[in-house]
């Protein structure tokens, strides 16, 4: 696949940046697509390794590797690298429904996974990958394309993240009536408010809702389904249901002066700036609003390294904050592989995202400390946030488990001021008001219950799938999941698939 000798001709030439002063001016995406003659050449890298782990998405020692949706990846990197993108986009939807996402917010499991990789540099998949789907829009490829027959069949999926997009579009394109139901008043569920502008810019997804509509696709906002809608017509009116909402029960911080203004979860902060932009509203303008959790001129304390905390490290440069502190809990990984993690398992190593730049770029060091958290938040007579305790953490082994644990260490508690906390401490499951509402059993985590390979919940003609089902992770696995879950709903409905 490619060309033969592509690996050792080409570099890795990645899209282009603005600069972190620059880009921290605005919302915006801020990667500059390569030309298609440099993304052919990128194609050209895609060796002809016999065992495509990039395609595998598979579990090793717990960690996935490769794509979960098991793309085609190196059929397509060939077609690209001969300039048949309108191919190349074919080969991509088959596994595909939302390349469009996937090659802007995925961290990219296939090139971690990529036998080029092993001893050099990766093949830029997910570049390759948007370089497809952008030509394909630009081209008219990627526009409507509605069933031929129709089953009469109706399902509703509640929920229109990744998952439930992918539920939903699956389903239509079977010929079956999908309506979605979105509680916000907008599609996209975490798409929409959970990742910030900056890596996915929202008429992306407008764009794709409007040919799932032209395709026969319902959707239906401000549905609160299990408070404003009623479930009993629901389950009245369609054939089958799929419970796609997420895990959006925040994981909290309970320390001494939690209660009271200036603490936020991250996904609250991110969807107040985002519905600011999308509102139309000048961030300036937002942030004399008493009512908007603006980060202007505060000393910030961001609780948790993952992806979200990354990305309220990059918000809140962009809102002007004053300092901002990013706490992770684990020790810092290493820069580079250890021999007890070879490839192609995921790599445990440092990553340092566009947030983490811009802080560098902004405020001179990167903003991360690690083994980190709070353990108190002190407030002033007014009750406003003034000041937080910070404390070291220290590996130990628990007595009783035998399992080892983070503690405190009690000695190296220090005050550090703090005017805005945000808790990116990740998710605890579907939230109970619609897993109660629904009557379906739960697990001791609060993720929807079903069997080990299947997507029924307890109760028939009700389906599960993305984080709701198996807790919080990746978009592209909430997309795996939707389509998996779509097939089931399909075999039900049928007696058959051919999904």
């Amino acid at each position: 696949m490619g060309k033969a000798t592509g690996f050792m001709d080409y570099e890795r030439v990645d899209a282009n940046a603005s600069t972190p002063k620059e880009r921290i001016k605005n919302f915006c995406e801020f990667h500059i697509a390569l030309s298609l003659e440099e993304q052919k050449r990128q194609a050209a890298r895609c060796m002809e390794c016999g065992v495509p782990f990039c395609q595998y998405g598979e579990a090793i020692q717990g960690m996935t590797s490769g794509c979960p949706l098991h793309n085609l990846i190196p059929e397509w990197n060939d077609l690209v690298y001969h300039g048949n993108f309108e191919q190349a986009y074919i080969r991509l939807k088959k596994t595909s429904n939302f390349p469009e996402f996937t090659s802007r917010v995925c961290p990219a499991l296939c090139e971690k996974a990529c036998t080029c990789g092993l001893h050099g540099d990766a093949v830029s998949t997910k570049e390759n990958e948007k370089a497809i789907i952008e030509y394909a829009y630009a081209h008219g490829f990627a526009g409507p394309k509605p069933p031929q027959v129709r089953t009469e069949k109706k399902v509703a999926v509640i929920g229109s993240g990744p998952s439930g997009l992918a539920v939903a579009d699956q389903l239509n394109q079977r010929g079956h009536e999908v309506t979605v139901f979105e509680r916000n008043d907008a599609i996209g569920g975490l798409l929409r408010y959970g990742i910030p502008n900056m890596k996915l810019e929202k008429h992306i997804i407008d764009r794709k809702v409007a040919v799932m509509e032209a395709e026969g696709v319902h959707f239906v906002v401000n549905a609160d389904v299990g408070k404003t809608t009623d479930i009993k017509k629901l389950k009245k009116e369609y054939d089958a249901i799929v419970l796609c909402c997420g895990a959006s029960n925040p994981r909290n911080i309970e320390a001494p002066g939690r209660e009271g203004d200036g603490i936020y979860f991250a996904v609250d902060f991110l969807t107040a700036t985002t519905k600011r932009l999308v509102d139309g509203v000048l961030p300036e303008s937002a942030f004399t609003d008493a009512s908007f959790p603006s980060a202007k001129g505060k000393d910030v304390i961001i609780i948790g390294g993952g992806d979200t905390g990354n990305d309220c490290v990059g918000t809140c440069i962009r809102h002007g904050a004053k300092s901002v502190t990013q706490l992770e809990m684990m020790p810092e990984p290493p820069a580079e592989r250890l021999e007890s993690n070879p490839w192609p398992q995921w790599p445990l190593v440092k990553k340092t995202d566009y947030g983490q730049e811009e802080s560098a770029a902004v405020f001179g060091q990167d903003p991360r400390l690690y083994t980190t958290t709070v353990s108190e938040f002190i407030r002033d007579k007014k009750g406003n946030l003034k000041k937080v305790v910070l404390v070291s953490l220290k590996s130990e082994v628990d007595k009783k488990t035998g399992r080892r644990m983070m503690v405190p260490d009690e000695s190296t508690k220090r005050e550090v001021p703090c005017q805005l906390v945000l808790i990116a401490a990740g998710f605890l499951g579907s939230e109970s008001y619609v897993t109660k509402a629904f009557g379906v059993d739960v697990t001791e985590r609060t993720n929807v219950k079903t069997g080990a390979d299947d997507h029924k919940t307890s109760v028939a003609g009700i389906y599960t799938a993305g984080d709701m089902h198996t807790g919080q992770s990746l978009v592209v696995k909430a997309i795996a999941e939707g389509r998996a879950c779509a097939a089931e709903v399909d075999a039900y409905l049928m007696g058959y698939t051919n999904l």
